[in-house]
C-alpha cells in the first residue's frame, strides 16, 4: 500500500483513539485540513483549516466535542501519494450517534507527512440513530 493510504489508516486511528498529539504530528508543518469541504458549520468560509495551529484549533473544537468517533471504510482507492477512501463515519454526541457518507482524500507530502485531508460530506445529510 502507498504512504497515502498508511496516513489515512493512522490518521483515523488516532481519531478512534482520541490522540490529539499523535494525530497533529501526521500532518506536514503547510498541511491542511478540509473537513467538511467547503463553507459549513465546522468553517463558515470554506476556506479549510491550514499550519499546525490551525490543525490543533480544528481538532480542539471539532473532534474533541464527540464521545466517540469511529470510521466503517468500504472501499478505499489507493494512488500511492494519495488515497481516497469511500465509506461512513459515526459520530456520537449528546449520547447519539450520528452517521454521515463520506469520502475522504488523503495526500503525502514529499516527506511522508499528511500534506491534505479532504472530506466530502453533506452536514445536512447526517442521520442520527
Amino acid at each position: 500500500m502507498g504512504v497515502a493510504y498508511e496516513l489515512s489508516r493512522q490518521s483515523m486511528a488516532l481519531i478512534e483513539a482520541k490522540d490529539r498529539d499523535g494525530w497533529l504530528a501526521l500532518f506536514a508543518e503547510d498541511g491542511f485540513v478540509e473537513d467538511p469541504i467547503g463553507p459549513s458549520i465546522l468553517d463558515p468560509e470554506g476556506k479549510g483549516h491550514h499550519g499546525p495551529e490551525a490543525i490543533a484549533a480544528f481538532y480542539d473544537t471539532v473532534i474533541v466535542s464527540s464521545e466517540a468517533i469511529t470510521f466503517h471504510i468500504t472501499d478505499s482507492y489507493d494512488c500511492g501519494v494519495e488515497v481516497a477512501n469511500v465509506g461512513e463515519i459515526h459520530i456520537t454526541m449528546g449520547g447519539e450517534t450520528g452517521i454521515c457518507r463520506v469520502v475522504s482524500t488523503y495526500r503525502a507530502s514529499p516527506d511522508g507527512k499528511l500534506a491534505a485531508l479532504r472530506a466530502y460530506w453533506e452536514v445536512d445529510k447526517l442521520v442520527f440513530e
